[in-house]
């Protein structure tokens, strides 16, 4: 794993501990980006697009729960690491709950946190790797949100990659409205509906090349991806 192309976003509010998290990674070749509260990493994220990022889970403005919830509604692959000192049960599923891959206890060595971060960082790699479908005449490459017909090559954007990759999980299945809708507008009212009509309909110009490809709406519960 060549680490001078790895950008971590480190979020600890205590600055003695952070400075020295940030250090130790630094000099072992990692980049990394500390900030001192939850809504400050919540903008370096947004500025920064970052492989990993490492979450104390207590810090003021955002916490690293909340913070990782707002980072999932745009984004379901970056890891997330989460440190706390908190050990109960409730609280390292709640870690989980709310996407968090992994779950390192203070005190902890940094050569412990490494090894962590690099087994996410190659675990992702290789879903990377293996996330392009075949869709009739159409290859769809999610981590690129590249949607190629033949030697055409479409961009999607971020919320279209992710609406279609929900649609080709479930293929020839129905994807639940509610569920998706929560999912990637954050809720599911009246508004954030019929945005995602209009995302819908993106979709189905986009895929109109190949005349067995078909999203369908199923009335009082979600759309459809018909393939061959």
């Amino acid at each position: 794993m060549n680490k001078d192309t790895i950008n971590i976003i480190l979020a600890e509010d205590e600055p003695a501990l952070g400075m020295i998290v940030k250090e130790s990674l630094e000099t072992r070749g990692f980049s990394v980006r500390h900030e001192l509260n939850g809504a400050l990493a919540l903008d370096a994220f947004h500025e920064k697009q970052p492989d990993i990022l490492v979450l104390d889970v207590m810090m003021p403005k955002l916490d690293g729960f909340e913070l990782a919830k707002k980072i999932r509604v745009e984004n379901e692959e970056i890891p997330i690491i989460f440190l706390t000192a908190k050990s109960q049960t409730e609280d390292v599923l709640e870690g989980f709950h709310v996407g968090g891959n992994d779950y390192l206890k203070k005190p902890f060595s940094m050569e412990e946190l490494i090894v962590r971060i690099e087994s996410l960082l190659s675990r992702q790699t290789v879903q990377k790797t293996a996330a392009i479908y075949e869709l009739g005449d159409y290859s769809f490459n999610f981590p690129k949100q590249h949607l190629i017909y033949k030697e055409e090559v479409t961009k999607l954007t971020h919320r279209e990659a992710h609406l279609l990759y929900h649609l080709v999980l479930k293929k020839n299945k129905v994807l639940d409205r509610t569920f998706i809708l929560k999912k990637l507008w954050g809720n599911d009212d009246f508004f954030s509906g019929r945005s995602m009509d209009v995302f819908i309909t993106k979709l189905r110009k986009k895929l109109a090349l190949d005349d067995e490809l078909e999203i369908v709406n199923v009335r009082g519960y979600g759309y459809k991806l018909i393939t061959p």
